[in-house]
């Protein structure tokens, strides 16, 4: 079966047929998360969007090399060129060194993502470990004349690359527009236009994270990265970027924007973005008061919360969405997702209970055409779900006996299974059932133990004592031993 699988590009505005620059190699650049909070819904969806993608990218038969990065400098707290470092400002406010607050968010967005059945990317680069790759983007930018030094900080010429290219091509605004939407901000005076956006910032006395470069003792701005790191390890040219929507404006624009100013050219082909999260129609934000982690919504530790959720339920409900819609998280949807997600376990574990059949009723090559022609269309996993619950009801009848099924359907529904719920959409059989639900609450465990350690080697008692008082309240026995924390439940 020959597969034309078609993405929607955000920079053209429509579906197209992916054709890949070299195949069957395919580069793949996705922002991931900056590092200075516990992992959220945020950064849920686009990392299941895009281990979607790479599943199947490389399930057709490609070579993916697939670069997702770890923001742990440059990204401000207000704007990308204003404020502290959201990085520094944790590490200030907690007494620990930057690379401590980094490292440790690093593995517990790693921890979430393993829960979660992300699979790892092939390249996990770092902004703090390519400071002279994004050196090397200014001087290329300065060299073209679409920069210029002020204070120690070089900007981003916008009016001037506007006028020789265009400024908003991806997100499709104007100048102007951008020049309305630009608000009056401290420290603004060192630019030439509001608009102009810095790809270096001299440090100020007290900003912890600095570099030395030909213009100063400073750090890149946080749109620099993304341009540097995808140029070394997927060449000037590559096929697909992605990120969640709000990244298309400014991050994304100027992007492209240095880019074309370094090289002459864009370098990416596809743009792809995921749409945002809500909780309960609203916004998630911690002055709204609905903010919820990952370990709490696998823990159930949150007053919004009725229950835990396993990673599994929450990466079915996103899929049960198209990336490109938007996600409501409420505990009905969330209820309902992990009873269809248990739905299709159960029906996959009773295809051991058919009995063969000398002649079929059914043709079950329809439903992994179908699976195909689904995943095809801008990878519409809702409908691919939906073929899976269609091939579900014929399993449940073949078992009560009303439908007729062959030794090579049997195989067949069993392979659309492996194939589409399991290796595809990166559903995990263990989690059906109460053995499944067993299993999580084990993980779940485990992983506030880490957590713990992790929090213990980074000297933050406060973190440390705060998981082990909680789950002795739990009626959780902890023990710290040599070779480790060991842990049981005294159920009374």
């Amino acid at each position: 079966m020959e597969h034309k699988l078609t993405v929607y590009n955000t920079l053209t505005r429509k579906k197209e047929l992916f054709k890949p620059i070299n195949p069957p190699h395919v580069g793949m650049y996705v922002c991931g998360p900056t590092v200075y909070g516990d992992p959220h819904l945020g950064h849920a969806r686009p990392a299941i969007t895009f281990d979607i993608l790479f599943r199947y990218l490389t399930h057709l038969g490609y070579k993916v090399r697939y670069v997702r990065n770890i923001t742990d400098v440059g990204h401000l707290e207000h704007d990308a060129d204003d404020g502290e470092d959201k990085i520094a400002k944790k590490a200030r406010l907690s007494q620990q060194e930057p690379m401590e607050v980094a490292h440790y968010y690093t593995l517990s967005y790693h921890k979430a993502m393993e829960a979660l059945n992300v699979l790892s990317p092939s390249i996990e680069p770092q902004a703090s470990g390519h400071i002279i790759e994004q050196i090397g983007l200014i001087k290329e930018i300065l060299a073209a004349g679409y920069a210029y030094e002020s204070g120690g900080s070089i900007y981003f010429d916008v009016n001037k690359y506007n006028i020789d290219h265009h400024y908003g091509v991806l997100s499709g605004r104007n100048l102007d527009d951008v020049l309305n939407a630009t608000r009056e901000l401290e420290g603004q005076e060192e630019k030439r236009n509001p608009s102009d956006f810095a790809l270096w910032k001299k440090a100020q006395p007290e900003h912890i994270m600095r570099w030395p470069s030909p213009w100063s003792d400073g750090f890149p701005g946080w749109h620099c990265e993304c341009t540097a790191m995808g140029r070394k390890y997927l060449g000037e040219r590559f096929d697909i970027h992605g990120g969640g929507m709000d990244l298309i404006f400014p991050h994304h624009e100027c992007e492209i924007a240095q880019a074309v100013a370094a090289q002459g050219h864009d370098m990416v082909n596809y743009w792809i973005h995921n749409n945002m999260i809500t909780i309960n129609g609203q916004k998630m934000g911690k002055s709204l008061g609905n903010f919820i982690t990952l370990n709490e919504f696998f823990t159930g530790n949150n007053e919004n919360l009725q229950q835990p959720y396993s990673p599994m339920t929450i990466r079915f409900f996103i899929l049960m969405s198209h990336y490109r819609g938007t996600v409501d998280f409420s505990n009905e949807a969330l209820q309902a997702a992990e009873k269809a997600m248990n739905r299709l376990l159960e029906a996959y574990s009773a295809i051991d209970h058919i009995v063969p059949a000398a002649e079929s009723t059914v043709n079950i090559k329809e439903f992994t055409a179908k699976c195909y022609e689904a995943m095809n269309d801008d990878l519409n996993t809702p409908i691919t779900i939906s073929h899976l619950f269609d091939a579900a009801k014929v399993i449940n009848q073949a078992v009560d006996g009303n439908t007729q099924l062959t030794g090579s359907d049997v195989g067949e529904m069993r392979f659309l299974f492996d194939t589409f719920l399991f290796d595809i959409l990166g559903i995990r059989p263990e989690y059906g059932g109460e053995s499944g639900r067993e299993e999580v609450f084990g993980r779940v465990v485990d992983m506030l133990l880490e957590q713990r350690s992790a929090a213990k080697a980074a000297k933050d008692w406060a973190v440390s004592d705060k998981i082990r008082d909680e789950l002795a309240a739990l009626g959780f026995e902890i023990k710290d031993t040599k070779d480790g924390t060991t842990w049981k439940l005294n159920l009374k």
